[in-house]
């Protein structure tokens, strides 16, 4: 860590204390332009960035995606998924989905803070909620909804040396993200977005 204070200092000055107040769709700009305009609100969602506490230091933890799902099928994604109106707030939407994908205690993790929102093409309005996690066994995937799970050293997601780019083309246009190459899996799209803005909040270059 280029700092003098610990990880989760430096954020508590530069997260939101609380989730954010969602706006609203026609004051949003996708990160990628849909086809066709979108034909309802936008979806609320929340994802997990766990700091994974470690001896040798802080880990981001990672899911990859069963090949069985419809959607996103085999990608690397943080756990996380749709707000549920059972959900008391975003932070609790994403300690959930941690818990069913892969078996997070929510006891396990302190939130640290919350992100900006961030609108996707597919009409999801995600909101990153940062929590360090402090695991007593190890991760377990449930196989419906994860392959694998893994985890990034924090530095290796700081350096500015890891990220890439990614292109994909969607209806005759060419799409750019962000990528990372990690131990064989393949971090591009919105996980590796968000995972930018992440490292950039850190270093304070957002």
């Amino acid at each position: 860590m280029p700092f003098d204070m610990p990880i989760t200092e430096l954020l508590a000055g530069r997260l939101l204390a609380s989730p954010p107040t969602l706006p609203a769709g026609n004051e949003l700009v996708p990160d990628w332009a849909p086809l066709e305009p979108f034909a309802r609100p936008p979806t609320p969602a929340a994802v997990l960035i766990g700091l994974v506490r470690r001896p040798e230091g802080h880990t981001v933890l990672y899911t990859e995606r069963s090949p069985d799902l419809r959607s996103h099928s085999g990608q690397v994604a943080f756990p996380g998924g749709k707000i549920d109106a059972a959900d008391a707030h975003a932070g609790a939407a994403a300690l959930r989905e941690a818990n069913e994908e892969v078996g997070l205690e929510p006891a396990e993790a302190k939130i640290l803070g919350y992100m900006e929102p961030y609108f996707t093409g597919s009409n999801y309005l995600i909101t990153p909620v940062i929590a360090e996690v402090l695991p007593s066994g190890p991760f377990v995937p449930n196989p419906g909804e994860v392959h694998s799970v893994f985890e990034v050293p924090l530095k290796r997601i700081l350096d500015s040396a890891s990220y890439g780019r990614f292109s994909i083309k969607r209806g005759g246009k060419e799409h750019s993200t962000w990528q990372i190459d990690h131990d064989g899996h393949v971090i591009w799209g919105i996980t590796a977005n968000l995972t930018r803005k992440f490292r950039d909040l850190i270093l304070g270059e957002a």
